[in-house]
């Protein structure tokens, strides 16, 4: 299964959306959008990840391996790297300041634990049809606001 995600802001904070694509066996399965009338693009990009995850069941999806591509940096990176370490700093940055998001990356963690996931960025506007889908998407769900 593959799961592509978005998120973004017109601002930054300003109002924002976030989206997500699940394709299995190479068939496109799933797609739905979301917005909030203020918010972060750092929110919203764990918003579409958290959403698609909550879609699945970890029964039915047990033994089966999720790719969640994403060209959030912040998001692949912060969920394979950086949050191990924020929890041993109790829940601080490397620079001693508290986690943004805190309770979206624990709301994330709990979710990505439930499944055998990767987490695969890739590069956003390089015409990923996936990728592109949910920057459709998202930008859709920030206009109907």
């Amino acid at each position: 299964m593959e799961i592509y995600t978005d998120g973004g802001c017109s601002g930054n904070p300003g109002p924002g959306g976030w989206a997500y694509v699940i394709i299995r066996d190479g068939v496109l399965v799933s797609e739905k959008c979301g917005a909030e009338k203020l918010t972060t693009n750092n929110r919203m990009e764990l918003q579409a990840v958290i959403a698609a995850l909550e879609t699945l069941s970890p029964e039915e999806e047990k033994g089966e391996k999720i790719a969640v591509y994403t060209d959030s940096q912040y998001v692949q990176k912060g969920i394979s790297i950086w949050l191990p370490e924020w929890k041993k700093k109790e829940w601080k940055t490397s620079g001693k300041k508290p986690v943004k998001n805190k309770e979206l990356w624990q709301r994330l963690e709990a979710l990505a634990g439930l499944f055998s996931v990767s987490w695969v960025w890739v590069k956003g506007h390089a015409g990923n049809k996936y990728n592109e889908r949910c920057d459709e998407l998202t930008r859709i769900a920030i206009v109907s606001l």
